[in-house]
């Protein structure tokens, strides 16, 4: 998401197809150009760096940041969806009660 929201700023399209996948019409129904999302990749790239970071050097600070990205990343259809829903399921199954 770093990688795609940087390359959208630069060029003005997505690294792949010239037409965004289907997460592009949840922004375009409430008004939002797809291709003006570069920000919103970038700060959630970032966001997931630093989760998955904690999931390695702080595994027992890092339940709430994984969820909170994969919550946040849920719209993200299809790839990001179906990685937040494993990411989720992951840590709630592995979690100590």
């Amino acid at each position: 998401m770093l990688f795609d929201g940087i390359n959208v700023l630069r060029t003005g399209k997505f690294f792949g197809p010239e037409i965004p996948g289907p997460w592009r019409h949840i922004p375009a129904a409430i008004g939002i150009n797809p291709f003006s999302m570069g920000p919103v990749f970038i700060v959630l790239g970032i966001g997931w760096l630093g989760a998955a970071s904690m999931a390695v050097l702080k595994p027992d600070l890092a339940f709430l940041p994984l969820v909170v990205m994969a919550v946040l990343t849920l719209w993200y259809i299809p790839i990001g969806t179906m990685l937040s829903i494993l990411v989720l399921l992951v840590i709630f199954l592995a979690r100590p009660f």
